[in-house]
Formats: C-alpha cells, sequence, structure tokens
C-alpha cells in the first residue's frame, strides 16, 4: 500500500518545493531570482496589468529583493529564454534542450499551431531577420527596401503569425522585449554555445518533465505533469510505472487520492513552515495554475474573474489569492491607480477556515508595504471586507 499522508503534511510538501514562503538570502538578488526561475521550471508570462505583471509577481513572492529588471538582465545574460510552458513563459537557459519535442513536432506538422502555416511568407521574413537584424511585428507593417512589394502584402497581422509561427517551431527566438513588444532574432544567434541543441529521446524528454514537476511542486499526478501538453499523458504514466519499480519514485496517498513524488523530497516533511508569513500571490502563480490540484489539496476552490461579466462577478475582476498559516485562506481583489500611487483593495474576503482573523490582519498589515513598494505604490485604500460562506 502507498504511504498515506495528511493534507497538512501534503501541503507542507508542496510549500517547500514552491519555496513558499519565501526565505530571505544572502548573496546577489539576481542570482536568487535565476535559483528560483531553475527551481520553479518556468514563470508564466501575462499581459494584464491590474498591479505589477504575473511573471514579475511570481517571482518576486520567492525573492524578497526581486527587481522587474532581473527577467531582462537574464535573458540578456542567456539565462533565461522565452518560450511556452503550458503557456507563454520564462524558462531557464539550462532546459532549452527539452523545448526541442515541441519546437520539433510543430516544424514536422504532428502538433498543430493555432496559426495557419504560409511558407513564403515565413521564408521572407526569416530572410529580413537574417539580412537585418533583430525585428519586431510592427517592422513588418511597411515593405522593406529590400523587398519589391506593395504595402498589403506587409500587413501586421499575417506577418506577426509568421513571427510566431518561426519561433514556436524554434527557427526564431525572443532577444528582447521593448515595451513589452517582442524583437525577434534567429535562434543560432541568441543560443549561447554551451547549450545542449540534441534532441532528447521520448524517454528522456518524460523523465525529464515528471522530475521537474515533482521537484517543483512536491507530488503530482500524470494528468497534472501532462497539464496542457497534447499527446503526453500516455507516455508520462508509462515512465512513471517504469520509475516507480526503479525505485526512483514513490506512490502516497492523501486523503484517498494517490500521488507520486521523488523519495528525498518526503525529507522536507521535517523541515517546519514559516507559517506567520504571509504571501499575496499572482493568480497566475505556479502554485495556483491547477485550479482543481489546487482545490484537492488546499480546499480552495479558485476561478479569475477577470473573464467573467462583471454582473457575475462574487470576488472582483482581479483577486489574489493569499497564503498564510500554511493555507490559502483569502483573496484579495485589486487594482493599482498608477497616477495617485494608490493600490485600491476593492474586496478582501476571507475564507471560513480562518479562525484566527485577528492574526490573519495583523499579517496581512505587516505584509502589505512591501506588497505596495513592488507595486510602486504608496498607500493603499481597503473598500469592502467580507468572510465567505
Amino acid at each position: 500500500m502507498p504511504e498515506s499522508i495528511s493534507q497538512d503534511q501534503a501541503r507542507k510538501l508542496v510549500l517547500h518545493a514552491q519555496g513558499l514562503p519565501a526565505i530571505k538570502k544572502h548573496g546577489k538578488a539576481l542570482t536568487h531570482t535565476l535559483d528560483a526561475l531553475e527551481s520553479l521550471g518556468y514563470v508564466q508570462i501575462d499581459t494584464i496589468s491590474a498591479i505589477e505583471r504575473a511573471h514579475h509577481h511570481t517571482l518576486w513572492n520567492r525573492n524578497p529583493n526581486y527587481h522587474p529588471s532581473h527577467l531582462t538582465q537574464l535573458v540578456a545574460q542567456k539565462h533565461a529564454f522565452e518560450y511556452w510552458s503550458h503557456a507563454a513563459a520564462y524558462l531557464p537557459m539550462k532546459d532549452y534542450r527539452y523545448s526541442l519535442p515541441r519546437k520539433a513536432a510543430l516544424a514536422s506538422g504532428e502538433l498543430d499551431h493555432w496559426y495557419p502555416r504560409n511558407p513564403k511568407l515565413m521564408q521572407e521574413v526569416l530572410s529580413r531577420i537574417s539580412s537585418e537584424g533583430p525585428l519586431m511585428a510592427k517592422d513588418f507593417e511597411t515593405p522593406s527596401t529590400s523587398f519589391k512589394r506593395k504595402p498589403k502584402d506587409w500587413v501586421s497581422k499575417p506577418a506577426k503569425q509568421a513571427l510566431e509561427y518561426l519561433f514556436m517551431q524554434g527557427e526564431l527566438m525572443i532577444k528582447e522585449r521593448v515595451n513589452f513588444h517582442k524583437v525577434y532574432e534567429l535562434t543560432e544567434r541568441v543560443l549561447p554555445e554551451s547549450v545542449d541543441r540534441s534532441l532528447p529521446t521520448e524517454q528522456e524528454n518524460w523523465h525529464f518533465l515528471i522530475c521537474r514537476f515533482l521537484r517543483a511542486n512536491g507530488l503530482g499526478q500524470a494528468s497534472e505533469i501532462a497539464y496542457l501538453r497534447k499527446h503526453t499523458k500516455a507516455g508520462v504514466q508509462q515512465t512513471i510505472n517504469k520509475m516507480i519499480e526503479a525505485g526512483e519514485l514513490v506512490n502516497i496517498q492523501v486523503a484517498g487520492t494517490t500521488y507520486v513524488t521523488l523519495p528525498q523530497l518526503l525529507e522536507t516533511l521535517n523541515r517546519p513552515v514559516r507559517r506567520s508569513k504571509l504571501h499575496i500571490l499572482s493568480p497566475f502563480d505556479n502554485l495556483l495554475i491547477q485550479r482543481k490540484r489546487i482545490q484537492s489539496l488546499f480546499n480552495f476552490d479558485y476561478l479569475l474573474e477577470c473573464y467573467v461579466p462583471a454582473s457575475k462577478r462574487q470576488y472582483g475582476y482581479f483577486s489574489l489569492p493569499i497564503l498564510w498559516d500554511a493555507n490559502l485562506v483569502a483573496r484579495m481583489d485589486c487594482k493599482v491607480e498608477r497616477k495617485t500611487k494608490v493600490l485600491h483593495i476593492q474586496h478582501l474576503a476571507i475564507e471560513p477556515n480562518v479562525r484566527k482573523v485577528d492574526a490573519f490582519h495583523h499579517a496581512l498589515k505587516n505584509a502589505l508595504p512591501a506588497f505596495l513598494t513592488f507595486n510602486q505604490s504608496h498607500e493603499y485604500k481597503l473598500h469592502k471586507t467580507s468572510h465567505v460562506v
């Protein structure tokens, strides 16, 4: 029978793997940001800017000395790159090799892209970047002097689609961003020479996906490891079975549900969790991105309501989950008014499992000054508080 652990122990396993609550470290802040990125495996990029963007928010929660310039520096230093995880993301350059299976599948047609393939336009886009250097989508809005074409042949949308297709199948990379706009460059001019460019075997890829997920998340199931990755669940499950037989993984049960973990991660159950430390999380934080998983492990039913019509929202447009006392205990709908530098807390909703309400408010009050600084705000205004029934 699989070893059984309590939900409290499961949450401890997950939080230690996720680097939450964060611990201040000595040394360079940029180094700690890279450590956090490599530990998590990726951070999701999102364009919503009600507060500081998600990729910055996620890393700030792991590194109290994080600065939004860190990702720009890591990309420039070729320690990080942009590609696709379950969504658009920053990934550690040391994992570049494991982005190749998706790229190869897209290039061969085995995997569909959401844009139609236009080989002629793709080749012309490649030729321009090859001869002119790094370009943005807007650089294709009018014809280059090196091409005798009518303006209508270089309208933005088809060129943008060609750029994205070339990026997704690996011929282009994002060299940098300018005002959040992607700057595309030939992959061969971006990759450091030391990076392994060999295509991993299927078995190597499954093994990598499983180990990376478990190191970052503590425990998991095949469906979670294969989350939003087409045609991977069967291979992941088969590899899990082999790894269990070899003693590389062990089964554990949490409230009747079976997960797998790396045996060495169980040692973290002997380490305490900093229960008094409170974290205001991004909706796209790695801890939360799989909603069914987080409901099962943390009993937290979370929905990001920015995609819900205003009249049907329960908590608000951009509610931020709050981690405290080793659990998810509240959500806080926030928006920064940048002209006045005021953080508006439109709605603070406290979960019914919170018994030490005064202690929670004290922890939140202590956490807000750093959150204000991170969001370049000077003060906050709390408009509404409620207790979830």
